[in-house]
Formats: structure tokens, sequence, C-alpha cells
């Protein structure tokens, strides 16, 4: 039997509400998930399976809405230690440590575990300050600040929402998430799951080692990276830090790195105002043959041809709102981007384009 990372890893616990053990006190700190959010889009609907990389106990300043769809195991929310199984659901709020752990056969791979939206807190306040009606989400979000977990039934009218978010483009999106929300809103099976006494210390977490690292990173990609640097930062040897970096986040320093400036090279690229020449030396490479052949790695095209799929689907966008006005429905607006040339959703990678970010936010510290 393999169980993943676990959060309660040198921990002291005592018993909390319903018999259920809570962490009391830790000397694991949570790793920070780099959430990116695609400029075309309000939040980040994606899904994973298991293992990978984002199993580990994380923190994030976005809200997260978790469902869990294969396995079964232990999950951490906070000082909360609980048992879950397919069909659970919990809404966390800004900076509240989190990690599900499954426990499967060695060997056994999971392709889709569990769905994920995350969505910032300037999303919220742009929504509190432009819709009166969304003050009504007002209490259920501070709850969240603990973690709200809903029942079985709450989760099977959520879980046919959630995948086809993972398709939807364009307006659809924000139809199907408010109505996720406007569900969680209404339910009567919820529970909160950190105790009231727990601390959320997002400045605590993020002063540990590999945090400030990869904040460093995220700060001055565009600049030149030198793992030496970075070693000398983190106050260790480089084959130290080597060792220590790819441990926390899943990946050799140099391929993070360029797996971060390539996906903020394909945020660049939806805009049509920098050329792809400008847009290599503004994420931090130093020759166009290596950004495209970096690219080329990553999203298994050109970055002009990326560029242009996003051009198409700016056009099915356009196609699909006038189709409405028509009263078609936005859903029966045709695709204009041929399935057989669409990119998976794997990993939060959107199906319509390739993603611009890796799916985790970075890995990790990446839900």
């Amino acid at each position: 039997m393999r169980i993943g990372m676990c959060a309660a890893r040198n921990t002291r616990t005592m018993r909390g509400p319903a018999s259920e053990p809570r962490l009391q006190e830790t000397d694991v700190q949570p790793d920070l998930e780099l959430v990116s959010v695609r400029r075309d889009e309000s939040f980040k609907a994606w899904y994973h399976g298991f293992p990978y990389r984002t199993v580990r106990w994380h923190f994030h300043p976005e809200f997260e809405i978790h469902l869990i769809v294969a396995t079964t195991g232990k999950m951490f929310v906070g000082d909360y230690i609980g048992g879950f199984a397919p069909g659970n659901l919990v809404l966390m709020g800004p900076n509240l440590p989190h990690n599900w752990v499954s426990e499967v056969p060695e060997g056994v791979t999971i392709a889709q575990r569990n769905l994920v939206v995350q969505f910032g807190q300037d999303f919220v306040a742009h929504c509190t300050e432009s819709f009166p009606e969304w003050r009504t989400l007002e209490a259920l979000l501070a709850d969240s600040r603990r973690g709200v977990s809903f029942g079985p039934q709450t989760s099977a009218l959520i879980q046919p929402l959630f995948m086809e978010l993972l398709d939807a483009r364009g307006l659809r999106r924000i139809v199907l998430f408010l109505s996720m929300m406007e569900i969680l809103l209404n339910a009567s099976d919820r529970e909160l799951l950190a105790s009231p006494a727990y601390q959320i210390d997002p400045t605590g977490y993020a002063s540990t080692r590999i945090n400030h690292v990869l904040s460093y990173i995220g700060k001055n990609l565009a600049s030149e990276l030198r793992e030496s640097d970075l070693a000398q930062l983190a106050g260790q040897s480089v084959s130290a830090f080597s060792r220590y970096f790819r441990r926390h986040t899943g990946l050799p320093f140099v391929q993070y790195v360029n797996r971060m400036r390539i996906n903020l090279a394909c945020q660049l690229l939806m805009d049509d105002e920098l050329s792809v020449t400008d847009i290599c030396y503004k994420v931090g490479f130093n020759n166009l043959s290596n950004f495209n052949r970096q690219f080329l790695t990553a999203k298994g095209m050109a970055p002009s041809k990326f560029r242009r799929f996003q051009q198409l689907n700016d056009a099915s966008r356009v196609a699909s709102e006038a189709a409405a006005a028509l009263g078609k429905g936005i859903a029966n607006a045709p695709s204009i981007v041929p399935a057989a040339q669409t990119p998976s959703h794997q990993h939060g990678q959107p199906r319509a384009a390739p993603a611009a970010y890796p799916p985790h936010g970075s890995p990790l510290a990446t839900t």
C-alpha cells in the first residue's frame, strides 16, 4: 500500500469533534502553490490524477473548490484530519493549508482523482463590488477560511457542472461557476472543518526556504537566473540545493524556470501587441531558437501556432455570442478548432488551447 506525502508527518494530534483527530502542531511547513489564471479567464478549472506533484501539504492565496472523483484516503485541512471517498467536496479559503492523501496499491496510477476550481481574492472583490447579489455569498466565503465540507446530495449536484466546466469556454464558464456557487450557498449539508482556534499564517508559511526561492523566481523570470545564485539565496551548496529544489517542486531547476517562462509567454501570446521575438526576450530567453525549442517541447506547437489557435478561439467566442444574440444559444455556436488539433485537458490544460500555466499553479510547489 502506498500513501502519498502526509501532512501529519512529525506531528502531535488531539481529538476533535466527531472523534476526528486534529493537527495540534507540526514542524512541516506547507509549500506555496503558484496558481496562474489565464488572461482571458476569471478563474482556473482543471483536474489531476494520483500520484501528482501537487499532492503535498500546501497553500495558495486563492479560494478553491475541490471535488474527489476517485480513491479513498485521508484529507488534511488546517488542523482537521478526516477520511475521504469519491464525492468528497470541500470549499477552502485563501492560504488555508490542505492535502488529500490517497491510499492506492504500489504502482497504480489514477488518471483523474479530483476536480479543482481556483479563484482569486481580487475576482471575489470585483464581483462583490459589481453585483449586489454576490454579497449573499459573503458568509459562506468567510466560513471557507476554515474549510467547508459538503454532503453527498450537494456533491451529486455539483459534479456534472464541474465536469462541463472543464471544457467550457466563454460565458458558459461564468454561468457554470455561478450555478455551482449558488448550489453551495443553498446547501444545508455543510460542515466546517478546521477548528475556530486554527490560525492561518501565510507570512510564516512564505518565509520558509523553498517558498522564498519560488517567489524570487516568479518575480525575476525576465532576468538571468542561475542555480548557483539561488543556492546562495537558500544558504545551500549547489548540489544540496539541486536535490532540495527537485524534492519540493518535482522538477530540476532549469526545467522549472523554463516552464515558468513558457507559461508567461503563453499569457503574452494572447495579445497581439508583442512579436514572438519580443516575447522571447521579455520572458527571459536569450535566443529565439532556444525559446522556440522549449515552447515546442512544452506545448507541442510553435509560439506562432499557439497564437493562431488563440485567435481562432477568439473568433469562436464572437460567433458564440452572436448566436446567443440571435436566440440560438451559445452552446449551439460551431466549433472552429478541429477536435483532432485540440490538446487534451489533462492536468489543467484547456482543450481549446494549450494551457498557459503549469497545472498547479507552478509545480509547487502545485492542487
